[in-house]
């Protein structure tokens, strides 16, 4: 008994594996590990029943914390933009875009994943859409069925790492951070992923062309009547639109400012004038702009103007994240109706997934409540607190083993079961170690963006493998006979795209700067101008120790 009470932490740690191994919720597994190890601690002497009043007062603080109310405004923003239309207008535009050369629509589809990742932030609402939309077309034209079920799955698990991510609102919760320094830190490691998927896509077309061959001229429906692609009046367009976004950003912000109020400012500004100017040709009917640049600057502007609403409110202090959330999911609901795509069976469909979706995890949360309460109960704390820093190699020992952790559990959890039962642990022993938490935050982001990717347990590859033709087809445009895609095509497409995200990790952890940055955007306060001013009252009334002196009293300082 002695021995078991010495190691109960690592007993209800290792229990709480089996249960999840044998398929059990994983909320009820976390709550019901730390009600039945409670009472056996409390029968243990480890602890008394008082541990226990502090479980209400824990889970009223979760229904009341305001950060978590940005998961449903953000799921629902999603859902209402997968059902609106966005997705298929900007693939096919984009799509048409880059048709012309090899591997132009896997380029599409990376280039569109990132575009809805900053504006849905679901993973399931991207890859359904793409897989639907995207996939038929790629197989159409003879795409390597790897490749294009791999570029749309990984394209989708963008929605992750990309602002405003739902994973990295949950770990700035869990780990006590900002979710607007999150989302700051997660920007350019978002963005290098992307170019990386955009470079490896690039690769693949120069050295296996056959693989990814471009769109027939005959099928490029935004093409002129001379047969050119019209791509020469979008760069003229988009040059323009750059020197007077640039020139008015000068003009209007201050240059001493944080980079990223410039940053969003001129893009703001860049997408106003390029869409001031396509109004202005279409109304007075110039014909300066061909139909392909009309097409992208009239599709490309309300998302980049929604993904403005959203993270440029945020990224300017005008909005928390929460608030950020709710006039993204107005702004959803505006586009729906823009696009007369606006219905009450639309509505009902987003608010039952969104209220689903938040039950889930709440749920989770609760449960994770439980377990770390009578785990700390037990001093699992401090054990994993020893387990992790004694570690060889300090800091970096710490965040390497800890890489290998998530990317190994990845295989069988999801990364809100991660997030609610790994990062409680490791989050404390990081911040002990004196590494900033942002940082940590957006490495395990990252790294639990690897969970959907993981055969066989992949959520991206599940969604993907529910849309994907599993038997042989009639293609509606070639009326041609298409092969269904195996399970295997599309487990073996995720492979090079895991590694790129296993790269990712290394780059993360090697450069901190490209999540640190963020430290750099806040206002500038110099320490020596600072002034502190105290004044000394004395009296009875006034000391703190309660005696009746004659107002000879301690000073207090106000």
């Amino acid at each position: 008994m002695d021995l078991f009470i010495a190691n109960m932490a690592p007993v209800m740690f290792a229990s709480l594996i089996v249960f999840l191994l044998l398929g059990f919720p994983v909320a009820f597994a976390l709550a019901a590990n730390g009600m039945v190890f409670g009472l056996i601690g409390v029968e243990m002497g480890l602890f008394n029943w008082s541990l226990f009043q502090a479980l209400p007062l824990r889970v009223f603080g979760i229904m009341a914390n305001d950060t978590l109310l940005a998961i449903p405004f953000f799921t629902f923003m999603g859902l209402i933009l997968e059902r609106s239309g966005m997705a298929e207008d900007l693939l096919d535009t984009i799509g048409q875009l880059f048709g012309s050369m090899p591997g132009g629509l896997a380029i599409a589809v990376v280039f569109v994943g990132a575009m809805l990742a900053a504006t849905t932030g679901v993973v399931s609402a991207s890859v359904i859409s793409m897989g639907l939309i995207s996939l038929p077309i790629m197989l159409r034209y003879g795409y390597s069925r790897r490749l294009a079920t791999g570029v749309i799955a990984a394209s989708g698990t963008l929605s992750q790492i990309i602002p405003p991510s739902l994973v990295l609102i949950v770990l700035a919760d869990q780990l006590g951070r900002s979710v607007g320094d999150m989302y700051r830190g997660a920007m350019v490691p978002g963005l290098v992923l992307t170019c990386s998927y955009l470079l490896y896509v690039l690769i693949l077309a120069v050295l296996r062309p056959k693989d990814v061959p471009p769109i027939p001229a005959e099928h490029r429906t935004y093409s002129q009547a001379n047969g050119r692609s019209g791509t020469r009046s979008l760069c003229v367009l988009l040059l323009i639109s750059l020197v007077a976004g640039y020139v008015l950003d000068e003009f209007w912000v201050d240059p001493n400012g944080p980079v990223d109020e410039k940053v969003v400012i001129c893009i703001l500004l860049v997408g106003g004038v390029a869409f001031v100017m396509a109004l202005i040709n279409k109304w007075l009917k110039l014909g300066l702009l061909s139909v392909l640049a009309e097409r992208v600057v009239f599709v490309m502007i309300p998302p980049l103007g929604l993904i403005f609403l959203v993270l440029g409110t945020i990224f300017l202090g005008i909005a928390t994240p929460t608030e950020g959330g709710a006039m993204g999911a107005v702004g959803a609901i505006l586009m729906a109706v823009s696009r007369r795509r606006l219905s009450i069976d639309l509505l009902k469909q987003a608010m039952d997934t969104t209220a689903k979706l938040s039950c889930f995890v709440m749920f989770i949360l609760i449960g994770s409540t439980i377990f770390s309460l009578t785990f700390r109960g037990v001093d699992g704390d401090l054990w994993v607190e020893h387990l992790l820093l004694d570690l060889p190699g300090g800091e970096y020992g710490f965040l390497i083993l800890v890489s290998v952790l998530v990317f190994v559990l990845a295989f069988f959890l999801d990364f809100f079961e991660l997030a609610f039962i790994i990062v409680p642990l490791l989050g404390p022993v990081a911040d002990k170690m004196g590494i900033d938490l942002i940082w940590f935050g957006v490495l395990l982001a990252v790294n639990m963006q690897t969970s959907f990717m993981h055969p066989p347990f992949g959520f991206s590859l599940f969604y993907l493998r529910s849309v994907a033709p599993k038997d042989e087809y009639v293609d509606k445009v070639t009326q041609k006979k298409i092969p269904g895609v195996a399970t295997g095509d599309i487990y073996w497409g995720s492979v090079p795209f895991i590694c790129i995200q296993i790269v990712m990790i290394a780059v993360v952890l090697l450069f901190p700067g490209m999540v640190t940055h963020y430290k750099g955007t806040g206002v500038a306060v110099d320490p020596s101008t600072v002034k502190i001013e105290m004044q000394a009252e004395y009296g009875a009334d006034l000391n703190p120790f309660g005696d009746s002196g004659d107002g000879g009293g301690m000073p207090v300082f106000k």
